[in-house]
């Protein structure tokens, strides 16, 4: 049979393990709730899209050996900026596949016919500004800069991302992707890189919420009216 001072401590245990943890198993409902009852490919912006993005296709494509100034070749990827085809070497330059020239970086009117591309036709273009740098929570975080955003008049808040060195489409962000992305950060505990499921802090919450678990288990065996009649007729 547990002691009265045991009982009470489990009991004190559960309760104060409950009320530190429960706004973070809150958190992890709702955010659970949302994520279960929402489309990714609505949060990755899909329907904003063409999807596939329109094309053309290109002849008359010079070789490598006829750009200018071209060391050796490692990796080259094909990109269509104003309608024109261009070479995309070692993840670096940037090169005229008709000409040869390099370009050193798109303009705003490039960058506006290339999202024409790969956005839908009725969305109206409400300003694009270059972004240089961005902070650790920002939402075009982790890919490559300079680039252009181009934001639209929708009650989203749409923005979609280009950058300068190759005319690259990175990505859409709009209101219900960033809900999402605040809700993934407190459903992982990282609120740095939004992806780490190995932080301390993670670990310790789940620890204590087994803990809490655990005790809850524990009380109801050491407050069960029936536990304790059978312990009673056990111990005759």
């Amino acid at each position: 049979m547990i002691k009265r001072k045991t009982a009470i401590s489990i009991r004190k245990t559960h309760r104060y393990l409950g009320l530190f943890l429960g706004v973070q198993f809150l958190m992890w409902t709702i955010s659970g709730l949302y994520f279960s009852w929402t489309d990714i490919d609505e949060i990755h912006g899909d329907h904003f899209k063409q999807l596939p993005p329109e094309t053309n296709k290109f002849s008359g494509l010079i070789g490598t050996s006829n750009l200018e100034n071209i060391g050796q070749v490692s990796s080259m990827e094909l990109f269509e900026i104003g309608g024109k085809p261009y070479y995309w070497i070692n993840n670096s330059s940037l090169y005229n596949a008709h000409t040869g020239a390099l370009k050193e970086e798109i303009t705003k009117d490039e960058a506006l016919e290339v999202a024409s591309r790969y956005m839908q036709p009725y969305l109206e273009i409400a300003s694009v500004k270059q972004i240089n740098e961005v902070g650790p929570h920002h939402e075009y975080r982790g890919r490559p800069l300079p680039a252009y955003e181009i934001t639209y008049t929708t009650p989203e808040n749409l923005k979609a991302y280009i950058t300068l060195k190759n005319g690259a489409f990175q990505t859409v962000r709009h209101r219900n992707w960033r809900w999402f992305d605040f809700l993934w950060m407190t459903h992982t505990m990282d609120y740095i890189e939004r992806d780490n499921f190995n932080t301390y802090l993670l670990r310790g919450f789940s620890l204590m919420g087994l803990i809490t678990v655990l005790s809850g288990f524990t009380l109801w065996f050491t407050s069960s009216p029936r536990i304790k009649k059978l312990i009673r007729k056990k111990s005759k």
